[in-house]
């Protein structure tokens, strides 16, 4: 089983070759081919490049961000969606 260690968006994933995965918004086409940094690939360090694929892009569940001080009429409600990018290691 081979794996390699990649840094994408500021967080490192472990892949294998034909997985999918979600990952930060990557500013990329819809079937665009991309080049992602390696940190380490079958257990040797070194900084190198992993060909992915770009399947499509989306917003994940909404996070809800609530404030509120007791006791002084204040409160504020926020809803967020997180962009993402799936990706296919070749």
């Amino acid at each position: 089983m081979s794996y390699a260690i990649i840094k994408t968006g500021g967080k490192q994933f472990a892949v294998e070759s034909g997985q999918t995965l979600r990952v930060p918004t990557i500013a990329a086409d819809a079937g665009a081919s991309v080049d992602i940094d390696t940190l380490l690939a079958d257990g040797k360090a070194g900084i190198g490049t992993l060909k992915a694929t770009v399947v499509g892009h989306g917003k994940g569940d909404k996070v809800i961000v609530f404030k509120k001080k007791r006791r002084k009429q204040y409160k504020r409600k926020q809803g967020h969606r997180q962009g993402f990018t799936e990706i296919r290691i070749d």
